[in-house]
């Protein structure tokens, strides 16, 4: 049996496993999505707010819910009624979940396309096998995919498909699909436009300048595809006359600086900064109040700092621009190759991770699935994975709060840092030039977050710290984690920088 699927066939068995687990708010947000383009004329998607979990995905995805409703309505009629709110009955949850299930299919084929480009190379068997039999581990039974998609809830595996089809398109030489298939990507989900820079820069290069110079012809079928496949997504809306509408929902800056859980970024390092001044102040009677809109109330809304500056919207954009910057310009006056864009592609994904406006913790994701690609070959980049996917994954903790699901998201990223290490300490063996995958620093650091999560899972509560210092664990768990991906991108950007 192919080693790929070999491994979509395991991860299928663990993901039917997880049916019964712990489902988020995120569930009742699809199962709503599925009602309001099942029961509801075109006109009406953007504007239903009879729950508060509203249509805010580009309308490629809303497309793809009412697909799913036709399914979902035979399967129980109750799932796509708008007023049936926290519908969750087994049928309901079952057909959720296995739909899931069914789109990861389109990762499975992505991967094969790209394992397949793999098998291409001029490698010993033996280097093939390991290489592909683990990348497709690395994707296709994702930590990070596997909490956030099936026990969490959402549908990212067949996005981050699509992703990896349009980057084995790029390594095959196909710009034009590989740009089509990201702007089908960006009508799916538009928090994919942070990697945006790196597919403008090196298409453009790539694709647009030839070897006599400026191709206009190229740039305009370049250009052409792209917006095609956006004046399909976003025409019909254009024609009612409410596409102020539909970006309205899309981009959204009342939620706050920070998601109510926190993601391990700069602004959680910012805001655990303020809290601390702020008690020290309050102390020294220079602050009256540590409560109140504080950035540490785990609530979703839009909160302000206590002590220190309030981060405005802009801000963030500014700082992410200014991340991005290096490694655009690096991209631009380097040989473009499929690799540069990739690394290029993945500090883009950091940049937005650390700086971005009210990022989830779930767009760690956007840095491990690409960086996954470099890491099987690289050593640098495989380093550079075991940090952030060490740092990013453990970041997810939090998501599944119910003891339940403790002993199940500790296994399962525990088994995920055990294959991954190992996998790519033995492709480092095959290298000429075979190097420590880990520094002892390194080593150090991933031990400290063990023994922070060993508190924060187990002796929290124990010491009976719950009702005191309930924020506590998330605020640890954050911005150690915080520092983990800072430094993880550090390393990358040193790296891309000193080829």
């Amino acid at each position: 049996m192919d080693p790929v699927d070999a491994v979509f066939i395991l991860s299928t068995c663990i993901k039917l496993l997880l049916i019964p687990s712990y489902k988020s708010t995120d569930f009742e947000v699809h199962r709503n999505w599925l009602a309001i383009t099942h029961s509801l004329p075109l006109s009406q998607w953007y504007y239903e707010d009879t729950s508060e979990w509203t249509l805010d995905y580009p309308p490629l995805f809303a497309w793809f819910e009412k697909l799913l409703s036709f399914p979902a309505s035979i399967v129980d009629p109750h799932i796509v009624e708008v007023s049936n709110l926290r519908y969750s009955v087994f049928t309901c949850v079952l057909f959720q979940r296995i739909s899931v299930i069914i789109t990861d299919c389109i990762l499975w084929i992505a991967v094969k396309q790209y394992c397949s480009f793999l098998r291409t190379k001029q490698l010993s068997s033996s280097l093939q096998d390991v290489q592909t039999t683990l990348l497709a581990y690395l994707l296709l039974a994702n930590y990070g995919l596997m909490v956030v998609d099936h026990i969490h809830f959402q549908y990212n595996g067949f996005l981050f498909g699509i992703l990896v089809l349009s980057i084995s398109c790029v390594f095959k030489g196909q710009d034009l699909l590989a740009a089509f298939l990201f702007a089908v990507l960006l009508n799916f989900k538009h928090l994919f436009l942070y990697m945006a820079p790196a597919y403008f820069i090196y298409l453009l290069k790539h694709y647009c300048f030839t070897n006599k110079g400026f191709s206009l012809l190229n740039f305009i079928k370049l250009g052409t595809i792209v917006a095609t496949v956006f004046l399909i997504s976003f025409g019909p809306f254009v024609i009612l006359g409410q596409l102020g509408q539909v970006i309205s929902r899309l981009f959204p800056f009342k939620r706050g600086l920070c998601h109510a859980y926190w993601a391990a970024n700069f602004w959680a390092i910012y805001s655990t900064i303020d809290k601390g001044a702020a008690i020290v102040g309050s102390r020294l009677g220079l602050v009256h109040s540590t409560q109140g809109g504080g950035m540490t109330s785990g609530l979703v809304g839009d909160m302000t700092t206590l002590v220190l500056p309030s981060v405005p919207p802009v801000v963030t954009v500014i700082l992410t621009l200014v991340t991005w910057m290096p490694a655009v310009i690096h991209l631009w006056f380097t040989p473009a190759t499929p690799r540069s864009f990739l690394k290029c592609l993945v500090l883009c994904s950091y940049g937005s991770f650390l700086c971005g406006w009210h990022v989830h913790e779930k767009a760690i994701l956007m840095i491990t699935i690409p960086l996954s690609i470099l890491a099987v070959e690289d050593t640098k980049s495989a380093r550079v994975f075991m940090l952030i996917s060490t740092a990013g994954h453990i970041a997810l903790f939090p998501l599944l709060y119910q003891p339940a699901e403790l002993p199940i998201k500790i296994s399962l990223c525990f088994v995920y840092w055990c294959v991954s290490y190992i996998g790519l300490n033995y492709t480092i063996s095959f290298r000429k030039r075979p190097q420590r995958l880990l520094s002892t620093f390194d080593k150090l650091y991933l031990l400290s977050l063990v023994f922070i999560q060993i508190y924060c899972c187990f002796l929290h509560d124990l010491l009976g710290l719950h009702s005191t210092l309930q924020f506590l664990p998330l605020l640890l768990t954050s911005v150690s984690c915080a520092f983990g991906v800072a430094y993880s991108w550090v390393l990358f950007y040193y790296n891309v920088l000193n080829v």
